[in-house]
């Protein structure tokens, strides 16, 4: 089965892939893998912003976390023209905005892990980093970044 189709049947509807918001490329594919840069999440269009533990629950960044993940695969979709080109997601990097006394990064990080495996199947089965930070670009509350293992053209 594509993973267009499996994208329709789960609901999901890939935005326009995100324009860089500065000096860098939202992809680089080198050596059979494909990085991507760190995506922000939006729903409907909007920043979703804030602190985790502070001024949003941790069910709000996880689903921050999921929305990020869509990005990513809107990404891929745009740098190598379809998603049916990827073997694997190797690895997700999860930054999570939060409280300092908030630990539960790894639950937020879930909102993306789920939907990849969601999405590919043990293919979107990956390795992971869950991290709070301070702060995230334009205010975001979770930011994701990923490394895929893809198929030749």
């Amino acid at each position: 089965m594509s993973i267009d189709v499996r994208l329709a049947e789960l609901g999901i509807t890939l935005p326009e892939a995100a324009a860089p918001v500065a000096a860098y490329v939202p992809a680089v594919e080198i050596g059979g893998l494909l990085h991507l840069s760190g995506q922000l999440p939006f729903d409907d269009g909007a920043l979703m912003t804030g602190y985790v533990g502070d001024t949003r629950d941790a069910d709000y960044g996880k689903k921050a976390a999921e929305r990020c993940a869509v990005m990513i695969l809107a990404q891929v979709k745009k740098a190598l023209g379809s998603l049916d080109r990827v073997e694997r997601i190797v690895k997700l990097g999860v930054f999570v905005a939060s409280d300092p006394a908030f630990t539960g990064q790894p639950a937020v990080a879930n909102g993306a892990s789920e939907l990849m495996v969601a999405v590919f199947g043990d293919a979107g089965r990956h390795a992971r980093s869950a991290v709070g930070v301070p702060v995230l670009p334009l205010g975001a509350v979770v930011e994701v970044d990923a490394v895929i293992a893809i198929r030749p053209a």
